[in-house]
């Protein structure tokens, strides 16, 4: 199994980088492939590829603010959440969506 993900917030600096966090140890624990983009204070950093895109089994976008390029996850599986959700309940997320 393999995800990407996508993490942005308002002020672009805790939580952006909070959710990449957990969603990086949620998916080690479950034996997920993971990368994920954040799109915080300092920019957009570890961009994903199409490559990476296309390839994934899901494509999460842990966002309460509009992402840059959203437009190239059309056609592909993928779920949008509040941060908030990310936070709290990564693990039944990833449960529900990829098992």
């Amino acid at each position: 199994m393999k995800i990407v993900a996508v993490t942005a917030c308002p002020t672009g600096i805790a939580h952006t980088y909070m959710a990449a966090d957990v969603l990086k140890k949620a998916a080690a624990k479950l034996g997920v492939s993971i990368k994920v983009e954040t799109q915080g204070a300092m920019g957009v950093e570890n961009v994903l590829t199409p490559v990476d895109i296309v390839s994934a089994d899901l494509v999460i976008i842990a966002s309460d603010i509009e992402i840059e390029d959203k437009n190239r996850f059309l056609g592909i599986n993928s779920k949008q959440f509040p941060i908030e959700t990310i936070l709290t309940d990564v693990e039944g997320i990833l449960k529900k969506y990829l098992f």
